[in-house]
């Protein structure tokens, strides 16, 4: 299936998801060069170890991009709306379109968003029914990375065997304390932060409640009654099979509520 791009132009957007980028990129750098690959060549650590630190980066990574670039949830200027369905929308009074409930109108991109939960400055786009299951991979592989790369730190002063074979010219092993502490304060700062939001996120899903209806006190009437986690989950995530939502590289269908509660019971 197609998977449709989408592009915000906001430069504040574009510094956030660059500050992001960096913070990943100095770490998949950094770590493997400092540690991982080193203890590998010297036969202190598996080839296991290497490659699974990677996986998490690339999965991290990708889903950092499918998150940031993937359509939110955009409704069309002409939206087909069934006649059996007409009740359940009603008119932006900001752009003067028809638009389910639940939908928000984005002042930062401009245009209403179905289920909007917020606008992420980190990835420049707003998360919304489409992309909101991107963005809790984000928030799970951000996590993983994170605490990956702390254990390794930690582990390459007390815990690893020292390494012999090290060229002291070379100007990652000068100033190999200052890069790893480098690492270590950003690998503290995403897993504490992506751990809050990661959290918040869940309850909101499990609640059937999104961030924006939680600042507006809003009472939730059509979508209230409670709901298994794997129910919650799977419309979110668009798929009932519970390892694709944790693959990054796929599109997302939504979910029919009477099959989906068949297969989850």
């Amino acid at each position: 299936m197609k998977l449709r791009l989408h592009f915000v132009v906001d430069p504040m957007g574009w510094l956030c998801i660059s500050l992001v980028f960096g913070i990943w990129f100095y770490n998949t750098l950094f770590v493997p060069k400092l540690v991982l690959l080193p203890h590998y060549d010297e036969g202190h650590i598996p080839w296991a170890l290497v490659v699974c630190y990677y996986i998490a980066s690339a999965l991290c990574l990708m889903a950092l991009v499918r998150a940031s670039t993937a359509d939110p949830g955009r409704l069309p200027v002409d939206p087909h709306i069934p006649h059996s369905e007409r009740e359940q929308w009603e008119l932006c009074n900001k752009c003067n379109l028809m638009r389910p409930k639940r939908s928000h109108h984005c002042s930062r991109c401009g245009h209403c968003v179905r289920r909007m939960d917020h606008h992420c400055p980190w990835i420049n786009n707003c998360v919304g029914e489409d992309n909101h299951w991107l963005f809790l991979q984000l928030c799970f592989y951000a996590q993983v990375l994170s605490f990956f790369t702390l254990v390794l730190d930690f582990c390459q002063y007390y815990y690893f065997q020292p390494l012999t074979r090290l060229d002291q010219e070379k100007f990652t092993t000068q100033h190999e304390l200052a890069l790893l502490r480098v690492s270590a304060l950003m690998g503290v700062v995403m897993l504490a932060g992506m751990s809050s939001l990661f959290y918040t996120q869940m309850a909101g899903i499990l609640s059937d409640m999104t961030t924006i209806e939680k600042m507006s006190h809003f009472s939730n009437e059509t979508f209230g009654t409670k709901r298994s986690w794997q129910w919650a989950l799977a419309e979110v995530c668009g798929t009932r099979w519970k390892l694709l939502w944790l693959l990054p590289l796929r599109s997302r269908k939504p979910l029919l509520a009477s099959h989906a509660s068949r297969s989850l019971l």
